[in-house]
């Protein structure tokens, strides 16, 4: 029996995460879980699973929750903010700690689940934007694995089983091109929230929709791809798939090119990492290949989406470059989906601090956190 902790286990991937502890009841238990403040669902979830240590991370769902507490008839410890969340990644029964928070926030308890020694399930690609080398080094140096969830970094590392790393020439992330690919800039200009957020292949939740959508969310997992497999920029490369069959691809220095095909369903990943390194009865649909009339593949056009573009620009320039980008662009989405800003202000505003912000500070996680702090107040002070 694998012990499994879940930071964000109310949101898409956590959700997802328990339909796969449901199928392999028999393999995992849920010992420790952390939400944001959907009570309604991690009451639902307590019942189910019956985890030991509970976090949440918005003070008033935490009072509302512990005054639930009493009338329950299951006991469990109950924390708040950060110290639950590391707790929830310490504990010293869990064996592989998914961390599918979205932004920032998942960035201290990750480093210091690594400290404990706890495999990483990492579906939370910004503590690889912005903390790559230090993730990475940690990790090294505790012998921990990290086991990418994401469906295109899980479909690379699978694309890695059983050939040489010195072999590769270059790494293809495919991209479903959301629900504006073909869009001019003039198109652009006046797409509305409701728009944005209507994905056409894959459900996940808002902000990495949006993310998706400007296809900043190509930039991040480059910069993630740039740590997860120590390869070059020039030799990772984005290629729009609308069909998102082929979730990704490696490139061999003989030209040969292995893929990684599936249904879109981020189930199979989550299974892949929680499972790793074996694979494991099927948790969903096959695909039918008499059912897929044709593969298509573009270019992206980085002039009408910035996003991927600034996002090649920070991952090159390195440093905490990768934190002022990742920054900027979780408080531009929030602002997006508040209706405060236009669609085409987020790149805009990104580049901004791209410009207005120096790169000159040592790589630690004192920087990184008090930068990407001066970075929000930028913002929220002038656009909010």
């Amino acid at each position: 029996m694998k012990n499994i902790s879940i930071l964000g286990v109310t949101g898409s991937i956590g959700t997802q995460a328990l339909d796969v502890l449901r199928f392999h009841k028999d393999k995992f238990k849920l010992v420790a879980i952390s939400a944001y403040k959907n009570i309604d669902l991690t009451l639902d979830i307590i019942e189910e699973f019956k985890p030991r240590v509970v976090a949440i991370n918005d003070k008033a769902s935490f009072e509302k929750l512990k005054n639930i507490k009493g009338t329950l008839d299951y006991d469990f410890e109950l924390l708040y903010g950060m110290e639950g969340l590391i707790k929830v990644a310490t504990l010293k029964e869990v064996h592989t700690v998914l961390t599918s928070v979205v932004g920032m926030i998942g960035l201290k308890p990750t480093l210091e689940a690594i400290k404990c020694k706890k495999d990483i399930a990492l579906a939370n690609k910004e503590t690889l934007v912005v903390a790559g080398e230090l993730v990475m080094n940690e990790a090294k140096k505790y012998g921990v694995k990290i086991l990418p969830v994401d469906s295109e970094h899980s479909a690379i590392f699978q694309c890695f089983q059983g050939n040489d790393l010195k072999s590769v020439d270059k790494i293809i992330i495919t991209a479903s091109g959301g629900p504006f690919r073909g869009y001019s800039k003039k198109q652009l200009e006046n797409v509305s929230l409701n728009q944005a957020l209507n994905h056409p292949k894959w459900s996940m939740g808002k902000k990495i929709t949006i993310d998706s959508s400007t296809l900043m969310n190509k930039g991040l997992e480059v910069i993630e791809a740039h740590w997860l497999f120590d390869c070059d920029y020039e030799n990772i490369e984005v290629v729009v798939h609308p069909q998102s069959i082929i979730h990704s691809m490696v490139q061999y220095k003989d030209g040969a090119v292995i893929a990684q095909l599936g249904v879109t369903d981020m189930k199979l990943p989550i299974q892949y990492a929680l499972n790793y390194p074996l694979r494991d009865n099927n948790i969903s649909e096959k695909l039918d290949f008499y059912k897929i009339n044709e593969l298509n593949f573009y270019k992206p056009d980085t002039e009408v989406f910035r996003c991927l573009k600034l996002a090649y620009k920070a991952g090159k320039m390195g440093g905490l470059m990768p934190t002022i980008l990742n920054g900027a662009n979780e408080v531009c989405v929030d602002l997006f989906l508040n209706e405060k800003i236009k669609y085409l202000d987020i790149p805009t505003i990104v580049e901004e601090c791209m410009e207005v912000f120096k790169n000159n500070m040592e790589v630690s996680l004192k920087n990184i956190i008090d930068l990407d702090k001066s970075v929000r107040e930028y913002i929220m002070n002038k656009y909010n």
